[in-house]
């Protein structure tokens, strides 16, 4: 997964509440290999009728070429599906800035290199109301926790250890990886220590 502190792409209003994973890609759809893009996909149900027909009216049919998404509350709820946070990013997603997130989604999208980006419902209205129905540039800074749309400037929330992962391209594997000085030293004073709690050496 590669890094990032900067993006600017273009921001779409999705002002609906408790969006949830099975809306943003409906269970029937993950048997399909990932390499053919789960993008198609997303939101699926939401954006069409039940003729298969997509309905004009509905942001994501509208627009194309955004790479953020201003949501409401309670975004990625539901079960826990990382196809959902696949979804997104394959179809350009990399940003989306909600009032709250489904705690698994959260750990999902970081690990995935896709930033979930905590503000107040009052802010994210005033980003609802600015976009309307179109869309405009947004700027997020991963290193300093902010996003700009137009004359808007505010800080966003996101746990430090989601940060250094995201500007690091890091899973949580490489986040332990760099306690390892800290974890060799442990290990040596607990074997002097506790040195029954270690398998002996073998003869």
């Amino acid at each position: 997964m590669e890094g990032w502190t900067t993006h600017t792409g273009r921001a779409l209003a999705l002002a609906i509440d408790n969006i949830d994973t099975d809306q943003l890609i409906p269970a029937r759809f993950m048997s399909i290999p990932r390499s053919e893009g789960y993008g198609p996909y997303l939101l699926h149900d939401m954006r069409r009728d039940i003729n298969e027909q997509l309905l004009p009216d509905f942001p994501l049919n509208r627009h194309d070429g955004f790479s953020i998404l201003v949501a409401g509350r309670n975004f990625g709820s539901g079960s826990s599906r990382e196809a959902a946070v696949y979804a997104l990013i394959d179809a350009g997603v990399r940003v989306v800035v909600a009032p709250s997130f489904g705690d698994i989604f959260s750990n999902n999208a970081v690990n995935n290199g896709l930033l979930p980006a905590r503000v107040s419902a009052e802010v994210a209205g005033k980003l609802s109301n600015t976009l309307g129905d179109g869309t405009a540039e947004m700027s997020i800074d991963l290193t300093n926790g902010m996003l700009t749309l137009d004359d808007i400037a505010e800080a966003f929330e996101l746990d430090e250890s989601w940060r250094v992962k995201l500007i690091n391209g890091w899973d949580d594997i490489d986040l332990t990886r760099r306690h390892i000085p800290k974890i060799t030293k442990f290990k040596g004073n607990r074997s002097q220590t506790a040195p029954w709690a270690w398998p002996a050496a073998a003869d």
